[in-house]
């Protein structure tokens, strides 16, 4: 995937893909990636982990509610659901084909390409998306976080 607005980029026809994560909070960089997401594929799921053990600042629904706040009433194309589980079990069970990854480092990159080599046994590729460079946007997940707002992110 790249930083641009996605002209010129047809989407993968029925192509369905999944973006996961805990997305405490939503940032910038989860939407920038979502933006060029939704121009390469027919439909997006943004799926918000349920998972105690990272201890969420909030309710999965209390998140999903402002993941879905975020997304322009344009992206159509964009659904915000919650799982509690292994993603690819919800990918299985939704018939989506790719999961989508955003990579702020290249320790994400080493441990993203292990996940990639397991689920592709199961048929699900794996899109990386590099975090933009712009300011602000790297953050440290469980730590630092730029909630969205407080940068303005490019829009596709």
């Amino acid at each position: 995937m790249t930083a641009t607005s996605g002209r010129g980029v047809a989407p993968v026809h029925g192509s369905l893909a999944v973006y996961p994560g805990t997305f405490d909070a939503f940032t910038p960089g989860h939407r920038d990636l979502v933006a060029r997401a939704r121009v390469m594929f027919d439909q997006i799921i943004v799926l918000l982990a349920v998972n105690a053990d990272k201890r969420p600042t909030a309710e999965a629904t209390t998140r999903a509610a402002r993941v879905r706040d975020a997304m322009p009433a344009a992206w159509g194309n964009v659904e915000v659901d919650t799982w509690t589980g292994l993603t690819t079990a919800y990918c299985l069970r939704r018939s989506a084909t790719v999961i989508v990854c955003g990579v702020r480092t290249a320790a994400d990159l080493r441990h993203e390409y292990q996940l990639a080599a397991m689920n592709e046994q199961l048929g699900i590729q794996t899109v990386w998306g590099a975090a933009p460079s712009a300011a602000g946007s790297h953050v440290v997940n469980g730590r630092t976080r730029v909630p969205l707002g407080t940068v303005d992110p490019p829009v596709a």
